[in-house]
Formats: structure tokens, C-alpha cells, sequence
């Protein structure tokens, strides 16, 4: 997002500095180098993962920074700026929604003097005792964005984040994405000429952001076939698609890519009917289902594939039988995630109708609905970082494919690991990899006493 905004006034090139932190980095060493910057106006892209973050940096930088004006912008504070201001006092206002022009227009009234804050549109700010919101501004043309990364030097250790649509064809009630129902893309030949800097610059990785790639067949195939001839053997490409909407024509070509080339994100959430219509989901699970094997036949193109805990309609058992319908189409990776309450969302605004209750703290995770009270959620939790461990790490591929078989289902033998590693005390703990062998040795000698010796070679 920073480079969005900074390429898109590139007019104020010399004014606009970036600063980039990570959430590890000692506040003070951040405060430090704010102030040593000198910087007249602050901006702050907020996100649930750094929003807590930024509100403590904020309330420190004010008090050395008595003269500077604070802005925010970004999804997490762009649907209640009123709130965020009122609990912000040290605020001078938000940019709401898409950022590039109103952050232009900012520019103009700082450093030129131009116009006034009650004559820019996509702005809530403070004046005296008053919040000010001025309504979002229009959706803007993708295309005319400039490329972000023309002048980055370093790629290697880098993901690199794309963006060639915005907005989503679906209406998902817990994503935010379902609220812009204007779903634009960027212009081709623009994508097709970045997509050849990456791969000139050897990026190591591109993770395209847009919601659901694929939407737009004849879209995502002019880049999947740009990207298959001109591969240099280095860049990987990261897609978030729709696997029911894959085509025969896009399947075809995704199977004859080379290894690597691309991994694809397939966000299933649920296969309870009741839960995905509730939920306004489109998709056909037996299609889903029918793609990620043709794709997984191949063995060229890792599938990342996703289940939400927390849905209306999904309890204990259901949510179960979710995990074993994913688990059976062999993912590389599937992520267990718990239902995240966005403010502005759907599911935000009708959460008393499904009993929802969650953390105010970001990311706002689920506590218990009417149908998952949080004793189920805390069985869950314990289920997911079983399969952190004994799945997605890739370590004990063999051993798992035995040893699914000896319970009555793969959601079992998760939950089984979760109460084994609860009763011996061994979470919590950051263990060798040495030990989580001997953990699953010993779990296995607890379970299956007279077979255990067969497991012990596949270990």
C-alpha cells in the first residue's frame, strides 16, 4: 500500500519518505527514527496485525512530535474513523478506502496550501471538538497507478506484493473485500511488462493480491501463459483462486508448468452446505474437489488450501467433517484459521443473529457462536497447531499416511495428538525437530502398542 500511494504522487517524489518497520523492531528504535526523519505530516497504513502497534507508537510519537499532523488510512480503520478518531484523540484524521488520490490531495493541502480538509472526499478528520467525514471517495482506474517497484534495488529475500484487480465478484460475509462491489482490473499489457521486471530481476517470489484471480478467465490466462513462456526457472508465482471456477482450458495449462512456477490458495472454509450459503458463498464443493486433484496429479503446483472454524451453522462435529473432505483432497498445506470479525464486514454487523462473540483485541478472533461454544474452539486450536506440526511441516509425510488409517477418521487422529500433547505437557514448548519425532514415537506406542514397531521404521 505505501508504494501505491508514494508511485502515485510521484509529483511529491522528494517530500514523500517510506519508512518500513517490522512488528519485532523495539518501539523506541522506531520512535528514534520517525523523529530523526523530520517529517511534517505522519502516515500509517493500519492492519490488524500491526493496528495495537501503531495505536502505542502513536501516543509516544505526539508527545515528541507536538507539531506534527497523524493520519491513518488503510482496513483498519477505514469503516468506523469516527470511533478510531474519538479513541484517538492524538489523531488528526483517517483516509478512507482506496488511498492514492485522497493521499495526492493531502500532499496539495500540506505542502501547497491548496484547497482545505473540508474540500478533499475519502477523509474523516478532527476540527476543534468536531469529527468531520466526508464521505469515500469514487473507486479509481486501476491501470493508472504507476509500477510500485521500478526503483527498488534489492529482490533477493523479498516476497513481492502485485495487485493487477481490485475488489471481489463474491459477497463472503466475514471479508471486507465483499463490501466494494466494484471489481476492476489492471490493463494487460501493463500487467504483462511488470511481470516481465520480476522475472528479469529474479524476484523470488510474487504473491498476486487480488481476491479471486481467476474470476476472469481470459484475464488470468493471458498472465498464467505469460508467466509459463517467459519463466526463467527462478520466480514463483502465488495465486488466490476459485478452484470450482477453473476451466479446462486454465487446468491444462497449469499442468504443464514447471514445478514451481506457481502455488495456488484455495479458500474452501466449509462443506456444510447451510454454513456456505449462510455465509453467501458460492461454490461447488464436488468441483473443487474434482480440480485440486487434476491440479495435485501432476505433482507440479503446490495447493495451500483453507478452513475457517466459527462459521454459522458449523459446530464441533460438522467442522470435522469439514476438515476430513479437505484433508481427503491431499493439500500441501491446509490451513486450519479461526473466524476473524472485521469491522465493517457482514458478519460484524449481524454477529448478535449468530451468537458470535470474539476478542476485542486484533485480529478479533472468535470466542464461541451459538453453535461452537469456546470449549470446542479451544479442541480446535489444539487441532490446528497438530497439524502445523505433523502436516504442513512436511516432516512425517510417510508416517501420517499410515497412520491416518488407524483411526476412524484424519480429524481423529488430530484431535487424538492435540489430548496426547495436552495430557503430557508438551505445549507450549518450542521443540527440536528431533523431539517432535520422539513426541509422535511415544504417542504412537500409547495408541497402537502392537504395531508400533512398524511405525518406529517409518520414522
Amino acid at each position: 500500500a505505501v508504494y501505491d500511494l508514494k508511485a502515485y504522487s510521484s509529483d511529491y517524489d522528494k517530500e514523500v519518505l517510506l519508512r518500513e518497520y517490522t512488528i519485532n523492531q523495539p518501539k523506541d528504535e522506531i520512535l528514534k527514527d520517525i523523529y530523526g526523519s523530520g517529517a511534517d505530516v505522519v502516515c500509517f497504513s493500519c492492519y490488524i496485525w500491526n493496528i495495537s502497534f501503531v495505536r502505542e507508537l502513536i501516543r509516544d510519537l505526539v508527545k515528541i512530535l507536538p507539531k506534527t499532523a497523524f493520519w491513518a488510512g488503510g482496513p483498519e480503520v477505514s469503516y468506523d474513523a469516527e470511533k478510531f478518531l474519538t479513541e484517538m484523540p492524538e489523531m488528526t484524521g483517517v483516509m478512507v478506502g482506496e488511498g492514492e488520490k485522497t493521499f495526492h490531495d493531502l500532499l496539495e493541502f500540506y505542502i501547497d496550501g491548496k484547497d482545505s480538509l473540508e474540500e478533499i472526499s475519502g477523509i474523516a478528520y478532527r476540527t476543534g471538538d468536531k469529527i468531520i467525514h466526508n464521505g469515500w471517495r469514487e473507486l479509481m482506474d486501476l491501470s493508472a497507478i504507476p509500477f510500485v517497484y521500478e526503483h527498488l534495488e534489492k529482490f533477493e529475500n523479498r516476497i513481492i506484493y502485485y495487485e493487477s484487480s481490485r475488489g471481489c465478484p463474491f459477497s463472503c460475509s466475514y471479508c471486507l473485500s465483499s463490501i466494494d462491489k466494484c471489481l476492476r482490473f489492471r490493463k494487460i499489457e501493463l500487467v504483462k511488462k511488470e511481470l516481465q521486471f520480476f522475472i528479469d530481476h529474479e524476484v523470488p517470489q510474487v504473491k498476486f493480491v487480488d481476491r479471486t484471480f481467476n474470476c476472469k478467465h481470459d484475464h488470468a490466462m493471458a498472465i498464467w501463459k505469460y508467466i509459463t513462456e517467459h519463466d526463467k526457472g527462478i520466480t514463483n508465482f502465488h495465486f488466490e483462486v476459485a478452484a470450482d471456477l477453473l476451466n479446462e482450458e486454465e487446468i491444462e495449462l497449469i499442468r504443464r508448468m514447471r514445478p514451481g512456477l506457481i502455488q495456488l490458495e484455495i479458500g474452501i472454509q466449509s462443506a456444510n452446505p447451510e454454513t456456505i450459503r449462510e455465509i453467501h458463498r458460492t461454490m461447488d464443493l464436488k468441483k473443487v474437489r474434482a480440480k485440486v486433484e487434476r491440479i495435485r496429479e501432476k505433482g507440479n503446483v503446490h495447493q495451500h488450501l483453507d478452513l475457517i472454524a466459527g462459521l454459522p451453522y458449523e459446530n464441533y462435529e460438522s467442522f470435522g467433517h469439514s476438515f476430513n473432505e479437505v484433508y481427503a483432497m491431499h493439500p500441501d498445506q491446509l490451513q486450519l484459521g479461526f473466524l476473524k470479525v472485521l469491522h465493517g464486514s457482514f458478519m460484524y454487523d449481524n454477529a448478535e443473529a449468530y451468537g458470535l462473540v470474539w476478542q476485542d483485541r486484533p485480529p478479533y478472533e472468535v470466542l464461541f457462536t451459538d453453535w461452537l461454544p469456546y470449549g470446542d474452539v479451544i479442541r480446535l486450536k489444539k487441532v490446528e497447531e497438530m497439524v502445523e506440526v505433523h502436516y504442513n511441516s512436511g516432516q512425517f509425510a510417510n508416517t501420517m499416511e499410515h497412520l491416518v488409517k488407524e483411526f476412524p477418521s484424519p480429524f481423529d487422529l488430530y484431535v487424538e495428538l492435540g489430548e496426547y500433547y495436552e495430557k503430557n505437557g508438551l505445549f507450549g514448548i518450542n521443540h527440536s525437530r528431533l523431539a517432535r519425532y520422539e513426541n509422535l514415537w511415544q504417542f504412537i506406542r500409547t495408541q497402537i502398542p502392537d504395531r508400533a514397531d512398524s511405525y518406529r521404521e517409518w520414522l
